[in-house]
């Protein structure tokens, strides 16, 4: 699997994930949803530096221009609720592309710290040969995202798979390159170090659905 870290040099995505994680500032539902779509706009930017264009014209007042235009059918998919606000930062760049949802939870089945990914809905488009890029803001585990993949019948062959997150666990990270093809490529806008006895990643930001839209029962 490639892996892009964007945060690595400094810019002003280090801005928008400071403010994400700090205690008092994501307090505030909209500065939070804000913030993460901005993220989603910066990454969505780095990657488009990685796909096909073509060559067009266009008219101008006073003449034709060339330049070049993005040769690739896109479908962005999120993973409900968490990935909406991501989501809506590449939706604003990347704005002729199809859009699909999927939901994956956590499921304690035993009441405990002890748990299975449930994926109980799905509406996406067709991916016969365009490129994918899954969202998500926060990859601790590995094990939603490849659950959800995985409802998406990737055997319908898609051109490119990406995988967008905003905060990485190590762990996560190794789980997909465990779990997924040498050929997928996963964007990760801030590493951190580790997952806890609970399996949420520290430091971290604590739970980016609740952040965004409010606690849930």
């Amino acid at each position: 699997m490639h892996i892009h870290y964007i945060s690595e040099n400094p810019s002003i995505l280090n801005h928008f994930l400071a403010q994400i994680r700090e205690v008092t500032i994501q307090k505030d539902q909209m500065r939070f949803r804000k913030n993460m779509e901005r993220i989603g706009e910066i990454m969505a930017y780095e990657l488009s530096k990685t796909l096909t264009y073509k060559a067009i014209e266009v008219e101008t007042p006073l003449g034709i221009k060339q330049t070049s235009a993005l040769a690739e059918n896109v479908v962005l998919c999120s993973i409900l609720r968490a990935g909406l606000a991501l989501h809506t930062g590449f939706t604003n760049f990347f704005d002729a592309a199809e859009n699909g949802f999927v939901s994956a939870y956590r499921h304690h089945y035993n009441n405990d710290d002890a748990f299975e990914i449930l994926v109980e809905y799905q509406a996406t488009p067709p991916i016969d040969g365009k490129t994918i890029i899954l969202i998500d803001p926060m990859l601790a585990t590995g094990q939603s995202i490849v659950a959800v993949l995985n409802k998406m019948h990737l055997e319908h062959k898609p051109k490119e798979v990406h995988i967008a997150v905003a905060i990485a666990a190590p762990e996560g990270i190794a789980y997909l390159q465990e779990h997924l093809p040498e050929n997928y490529h996963l964007w990760v806008a801030a590493l951190d170090e580790k997952l806890n006895e609970k399996n949420y990643i520290v430091p971290g930001l604590g739970d980016a659905g609740d952040l965004a839209f409010g606690i849930k029962l």
